[in-house]
């Protein structure tokens, strides 16, 4: 594969035209950080709404992945990622028009479905590659992808400082992130026009009814259920600090409205999960007489484990949850913690997300070349868990050097895990692969959320001590309860297992 992995045709084609449309979304989605104290100094934020802010950028990409998940499945990956594109016009002129922290809060919320364009290509790869070559082909694009992170850091900045050289203004950055957003739409237009669901002769797998996720068992059913529980709970908690004194955007009444509004978000997910799945859980009615009593049962050759999807649902809120938290606090904890100027800070930090283009991949490749899967990802996460242990116990004495690689290190096997984390993910049942891949990514953000809440409510130090016992948590869990998935499901039909039922 590595071989053949430049020559633009074929599958190849497909990895590259689909790994730099993420890419670009997620320039956009980062769009406003490198502008962030520029920002701070013309509109007279204070410290405390930048925070709020940044957690704003990640709340709406939690239920946005599920959705696109849903609708991902029903209208495969070319249209929906040219859709997705397109619409990044929207938040880049809320957020180039903004004038108050208000608007800005609004600009950040809609950015955040800009998020969601990762769940897209999950599915597009897993259509084009076969299951042996998975990992790797997962890797390259989340990994190449992600990049789309650091380099919204350098280059939104010299587009902006470029606009104010020939304007004779000011650095401009309102027309910087317009710019991208226009560049963005356009390729969502070349997208749609060069990209292809399926190789040619294939055709597109969906699940057989719309608006939840198909389970085979009724033990599966309440599991989702949970799942989505959980994600509904961090969206609620997104509240605290938007409801803080020193911020006051949401009153008490309007807090208790959106906790109502979610509750009713649940409840109509619970009844369309409950439609999709009626044949194997019967009548939801207590007084009826075929209250869960089930019209049809899957054997199990036939069935799935939603269980391996919470298990990946936790490894994702694990690596990659601490990724975009750590991407986050890194240059301010360089410059506290350390003594660093904000500039070198800053160039220092940026080789985390940088490494991403080899290590995420590179956890891919060892996933399908290891022998096991299940492994892999155990791993990978110990080594996640004993890396920020360590990253708890540095201090302004410690040696910068020994600070410098260890960080490093951290980030490969962050990193690395995501790899692994998403070569299983296609190898579960093809025809629901994008709103498991939905789930599984929206976990990553709640992961976010979650720890930087920690951040807010403590210091760098407790939030690395978090992060490292989840990890070892997390680790416990996959080598006890996580399956080795039959490879050749990639290519298979929908109804057969993705996980070994032994």
């Amino acid at each position: 594969m590595l071989q053949a992995l430049f020559l633009f045709r074929d599958r190849y084609r497909i990895l590259h035209l689909t790994w730099f449309a993420f890419f670009l979304s997620f320039v956009i989605w980062f769009s406003f950080a490198p502008f962030a104290t520029t920002v701070q100094r013309e509109l007279d934020l204070t410290s405390p709404q930048l925070k709020v802010l940044a957690i704003c950028n990640l709340a709406l990409t939690i239920p946005a992945r599920i959705m696109i998940g849903i609708v991902l499945d029903r209208y495969g990956p070319r249209l929906t990622f040219s859709a997705l594109l397109i619409f990044a016009v929207v938040p880049c002129l809320l957020t180039a028009t903004a004038h108050d922290f208000k608007h800005l809060v609004w600009s950040s919320l809609i950015n955040s479905i800009m998020g969601a364009g990762f769940v897209v290509g999950v599915r597009m790869v897993a259509e084009w590659f076969p299951s042996k070559e998975i990992g790797l082909a997962q890797g390259i694009y989340g990994g190449w992808g992600n990049f789309g992170a650091a380099a919204a850091q350098f280059c939104l900045p010299v587009v902006a400082a470029a606009i104010a050289y020939f304007t004779g203004g000011t650095l401009n950055w309102r027309m910087a992130i317009v710019m991208f957003g226009v560049v963005t739409a356009l390729y969502g237009s070349i997208y749609l026009c060069y990209a292809q669901d399926t190789p040619p002769g294939e055709v597109y797998q969906r699940p057989k009814r719309h608006g939840g996720l198909e389970v085979t068992s009724q033990l599966s059913f309440w599991t989702i259920t949970l799942l989505d529980l959980g994600l509904l709970i961090a969206l609620g908690l997104l509240t605290y600090p938007l409801a803080q004194n020193n911020i006051r955007f949401l009153n008490l009444i309007q807090v208790g409205a959106i906790w109502g509004v979610l509750l009713l978000l649940y409840a109509f997910q619970f009844y369309k999960a409950w439609q999709v799945n009626r044949e194997i859980m019967g009548s939801l009615n207590p007084f009826s007489s075929e209250f869960l009593q089930p019209s049809h049962h899957y054997s199990l050759k036939q069935r799935y484990q939603v269980r391996q999807i919470a298990l990946l649902d936790f490894t994702y809120l694990t690596n990659f949850g601490s990724q975009i938290t750590v991407v986050s606090i890194l240059p301010a904890w360089f410059e506290q913690t350390f003594g660093l100027n904000p500039v070198t800070a800053s160039l220092v930090a940026t080789a985390y997300p940088v490494l991403n283009l080899v290590s995420r991949p590179s956890g891919g490749l060892i996933s399908d070349r290891a022998g096991s899967r299940k492994w892999t990802m155990t791993g990978l996460t110990v080594g996640i868990g004993i890396g920020y242990l360590l990253m708890g116990k540095l201090d302004a004495d410690s040696n910068f050097t020994v600070v410098i690689g260890l960080t490093m290190l951290c980030a490969y096997f962050v990193q690395a895990g995501a790899g692994a984390t998403f070569s299983i993910v296609p190898l579960i049942r093809k025809s629901v692969t994008g709103q498991i891949a939905g789930s599984v990514g929206a976990y990553g953000n709640v992961g976010g959320v979650i720890y930087l809440l920690i951040y807010s409510l403590s210091n760098a130090q407790t939030l690395f001590y978090s992060m490292g016992v989840t990890a070892l948590i997390c680790a416990s869990l996959c080598a006890f309860f996580l399956k080795e998935p039959r490879s050749s499901v990639a290519t298979n039909s929908p109804e057969i297992a993705a996980t070994s039922t032994k």
